[in-house]
């Protein structure tokens, strides 16, 4: 337990920087951008002086750019997440946004673990057979697929041709909603976005899967555990997929990650009222203080996950130490 302690004291220390590199990059790119007040002055026109003055005081506008970066930064670090240029406090927006975002996310990565892990076995099973051969060419096929041309086509043929589904935001805005009932068209919203970041993970944990398998099979432990009589089923998921799981968790784990990373993407293509439909919003409207937010929540999810992604190591494989 010592030595679990030690080790996340160590990653830690290491994350620190890299937040603050991260966070101090950001904030210098986004005031080159243009200058909170003057971008506030464009956007209501009339406004008076004391109001400005207001303004330069509260984002520290006379003061040197680094000198407003650690007045963010400690304000960012008590929570409090400053206002949007367009109105209202950003910590109320923010965790709505990423509600929305988790939901679609967090859906998305376990169909695609649960869908991703049997085919993935079965593939590596059953090596150079036509299942084989077929599991293979569609997960290639969706790993190179770009996410947001397949939620385009998905959108042209589902939503717009066949008319099966909705598109466009995480509800309708008004009745008559999909299925008839609020919850039916809350589902029917989610199925393209779901299915396409679902089809999108999954041949990468398919492949990867398939080919750590094979790797394990082939190893002295599992000729021996099949020696000594042990059922088929037993041998490949209590043995080998134990020992290959590891970069399942990997994947797991950055996935979550680059989920939250990737999510402008995903999300401005169907509209959905995410984390990352947000971000792109506040980009085109010049919002720093969310942009600055946003960023700084995003890298501090990435490096948690990495965290307990390296943590989990030295549970499911005993040769990682976290000496």
């Amino acid at each position: 337990m010592a030595g679990l302690w030690r080790y996340i004291l160590r990653r830690l220390l290491f994350v620190i920087p890299v937040f603050l590199a991260v966070t101090l990059l950001t904030f210098l790119i986004t005031n080159a951008a243009g200058d909170p007040v003057q971008i506030v002055k464009f956007a209501i026109r009339r406004i008076t002086p004391a109001q400005v003055a207001a303004l330069e005081a509260y984002y520290h506008t006379n003061e040197p750019i680094f000198a407003r970066y650690f007045y963010w930064l400690f304000s960012f670090l008590q929570g409090d997440l400053g206002t949007s240029l367009r109105g209202g406090l950003v910590a109320s927006k923010i965790l709505p946004w990423i509600g929305t975002t988790l939901e679609l996310q967090f859906l998305a990565l376990a169909f695609s673990l649960a869908i991703g892990i049997p085919l993935g076995v079965y593939s590596a099973l059953k090596q150079y057979s036509k299942a084989d051969v077929v599991i293979s060419s569609i997960a290639i096929f969706g790993y190179s697929m770009p996410t947001f041309w397949l939620g385009i086509q998905a959108i042209i043929v589902f939503s717009l041709y066949l008319k099966w589904l909705p598109f466009g935001g995480a509800i309708s805005p008004y009745p008559p909603y999909w299925g008839g009932s609020i919850y039916t068209d809350i589902i029917g919203h989610l199925i393209l976005p779901v299915g396409v970041l679902t089809f999108v993970s999954l041949a990468t944990f398919t492949r990867l899967l398939r080919a750590s398998i094979v790797e394990v099979l082939r190893q002295d432990f599992i000729l021996a555990a099949r020696a000594s009589g042990l059922r088929e089923r037993v041998v490949v998921y209590k043995h080998a997929l134990k020992n290959a799981i590891s970069p399942i968790v990997t994947i797991t784990g950055l996935s979550i990650g680059l989920s939250l990373a990737g999510a402008p993407i995903t999300e401005t293509v169907f509209s959905w009222p995410g984390l990352g439909y947000a971000y792109v919003q506040a980009v085109n409207a010049l919002d720093l203080p969310v942009v600055q937010d946003l960023t700084a929540i995003i890298t501090i999810v990435v490096l948690l996950v990495t965290i307990l992604t390296d943590i989990s190591y030295a549970y499911l494989d005993p040769r990682v130490r976290l000496e």
